[in-house]
């Protein structure tokens, strides 16, 4: 027995249908309201959206100089961040960033570019008012000023040592002093004229 041709048409157009509604159901929207903030010298931060009800398990990001070709392309899954930290960016430099959501059927479509720029360290520097003081800048003095301390006490404990070891030599040069007289005493008394014997005339032979 046959198959009329139309109900194999028939078949596949259901099989399409069926498929497109999968299909359907997996797609997933491109990521909303995308953000830069805390923006440095060499860091930044990139926010963003999902539409309710995205079967969202993570997100990929890609960063790119404006004028330049090379990406950086950044992928986390099982996550429901809506955030990502931008590290070891360039100063007074360009970047473009595209943010895409993560479903188990495939990614979304890339998200409306975002441009944003790194400030110049003098800049950044700059734009602090000159009573404003980071905990990182206190700490920074701290351990300057601690590490000032230590080799502060190291020289003078050498100091220290140096006089004590002095003082003990001194001490053992003025105790060894009068034994050095005596024996020099000694040594004079030693090489003086001979004694003669008594009733003797020491004569000259010519």
């Amino acid at each position: 027995m046959e198959d009329k041709p139309g109900s194999c048409a028939a078949g596949l157009l259901l099989l399409l249908g069926f498929l497109s509604s999968v299909h359907a159901d997996t797609l997933l929207s491109a990521p909303l309201n995308v953000t830069i903030t805390d923006i440095e010298v060499n860091s930044a931060m990139v926010t963003w959206e999902i539409s309710e009800g995205d079967p969202v398990i993570g997100f990929a990001i890609t960063q790119q100089k404006k004028d330049a070709r090379m990406l950086r392309f950044i992928q986390e899954v099982n996550t429901t961040t809506r955030s990502c930290a931008l590290w070891d960016l360039d100063e007074d430099t360009e970047y473009f960033v595209h943010v895409q959501s993560i479903s188990m059927g495939g990614s979304s479509p890339p998200s409306e570019p975002v441009l944003f720029r790194t400030p110049k360290e003098s800049e950044k520097q700059a734009s602090k008012s000159p009573d404003e003081v980071t905990m990182e800048e206190v700490g920074q003095d701290a351990q300057l000023r601690a590490g000032e301390l230590i080799i502060i006490v190291v020289v003078l404990i050498m100091w220290a040592g140096v006089i004590v070891l002095f003082c003990r030599q001194y001490d053992i040069i003025k105790d060894n002093e009068p034994n050095n007289n005596k024996d020099k005493a000694k040594n004079s008394s030693e090489c003086s004229t001979p004694e003669h014997p008594r009733g003797g005339i020491l004569r000259s032979n010519v």
